[in-house]
């Protein structure tokens, strides 16, 4: 599929694209960026309005069923220009634009699912990412946010996410932490901690329940003592000598195969 074709980088139809290392400094932006075919597929699938796609030619032609039905204005550039634009160079050239949706309560994903991940002080956009990816290929119901968690529509957490943060439901639990994790429990769902200390119980031997949160912090400092003291149980990955954790996500991942398997 061609768009229209845009020479010129300055031309205001693309705005929105504009110089996106600066733009990824202000947080909690109206417009949210999807980057590369698979992202950019899931975006055109989900609740949210796009405003507009741009990309090289190759790109929008591997798009064309997606784009064809699409109600937003479609430019094409060469892989220079877009460049210009965006303020570095693009290696999955396509982008989209998309209207940020308004939040979902909290409360309607809780009333609604069984399986949910919530997140402690995530502030690293690439685990960000990767935790809704995962949540995403197990089945999680909703992702559930501290107020200091990074955005999940931040440009780098929707690309390492593989767009699976548009199809994910996710909200921010904003009554004071971790009292809102009682939203949880009075809810019948039983919150599972994962902590790598002794006193915690081996993933293997942890039967899961029919309503069940898997609790995730930080790298490094790992779930705050409010938050475990909130938690029905604490769950532990047993490693090797020597070994005295993994990365969240990738902890998160191994936790959620037991889970759900």
């Amino acid at each position: 599929m061609s768009g229209v074709r845009i020479t010129d980088p300055a031309d205001p139809r693309l705005d929105d694209f504009r110089d996106l290392m600066r733009a990824d400094r202000q947080p909690g932006s109206a417009v949210v960026i999807a980057e590369g075919v698979n992202v950019v597929q899931r975006l055109a699938r989900s609740r949210y309005r796009i405003r507009a796609v741009v990309g090289v030619p190759a790109k929008l032609e591997a798009l064309a069923p997606v784009l064809a039905g699409l109600d937003a204005p479609v430019y094409e550039l060469d892989k220079w220009t877009l460049s210009d634009v965006v303020g570095f160079r693009v290696t999955r050239g396509v982008l989209a634009a998309a209207d940020r949706p308004a939040p979902v309560a909290a409360q309607s994903l809780i009333s609604t699912g069984n399986r949910f991940v919530v997140l402690e002080s995530i502030n690293d956009y690439e685990n960000l990412g990767a935790v809704f990816r995962n949540c995403a290929a197990f089945g999680v119901d909703a992702v559930l946010l501290d107020p200091r968690c990074a955005d999940p529509l931040y440009r780098r957490s929707v690309r390492v996410s593989m767009g699976h943060v548009f199809g994910v439901g996710f909200a921010v639990l904003d009554q004071p932490w971790p009292a809102a994790l009682d939203r949880l429990r009075e809810a019948g769902v039983r919150l599972l901690a994962m902590t790598p200390r002794a006193s915690a119980t081996a993933l293997a031997a942890v039967v899961p329940p029919p309503r069940w949160a898997l609790l995730l912090g930080a790298e490094g400092p790992g779930l705050s003592e409010g938050a475990l003291a909130a938690a029905d149980e604490w769950v532990r990955i047993p490693m090797a000598d020597g070994v005295d954790s993994l990365n969240v996500a990738t902890a998160g991942a191994v936790a959620l195969a037991h889970l759900t398997g």
